[in-house]
């Protein structure tokens, strides 16, 4: 698995990697189950302290991301923790937030922002899998 961080990004590193793993998950990359660099590991690949990727491993964990046993590894869980629809709803909102803002002060309207959110749910969904709309169901 390769992950990459950009140190002059002003993004805490520990995030950095967080967002990756979670882009990876979301992506299919990674699926149930699948194991996870370990914490020397990754640090040693990043170049990183390893406290730093014990904080991002503590964070998906805690989001029901990954589950850790000593001395079996950390891997993707099997199930990831459910968050009510009002949480989901608050924490994408809180993203987009950040999105609108950043499309107003480029100056990208936002029918250009909802296209390409369109563009990149298709680059970004597994291969074969399908939207409710493709299906016929709305």
């Amino acid at each position: 698995m390769l992950i990459t961080i950009n140190q002059s990004d002003g993004t805490p590193i520990y995030f950095q990697i967080v967002r990756h793993i979670k882009h990876l998950i979301a992506t299919g990359r990674l699926g149930p189950g699948d194991e996870l660099p370990t914490v020397r590991a990754l640090a040693q690949q990043l170049v990183i302290n390893p406290n730093t990727v014990v904080r991002a491993y503590r964070d998906l964990e805690a989001a029901g991301l990954i589950s850790s046993r000593r001395g079996a590894g950390t891997r993707v869980a099997d199930r990831p923790v459910p968050y009510s629809e009002d949480e989901c709803r608050r924490i994408l909102s809180e993203r987009l937030d950040g999105v609108i803002v950043e499309a107003r002060n480029l100056n990208i309207p936002l029918g250009v922002v909802v296209e390409l959110l369109k563009e990149r749910d298709r680059a970004l969904r597994p291969a074969g899998a399908t939207t409710r709309k493709e299906e016929g169901h709305e």
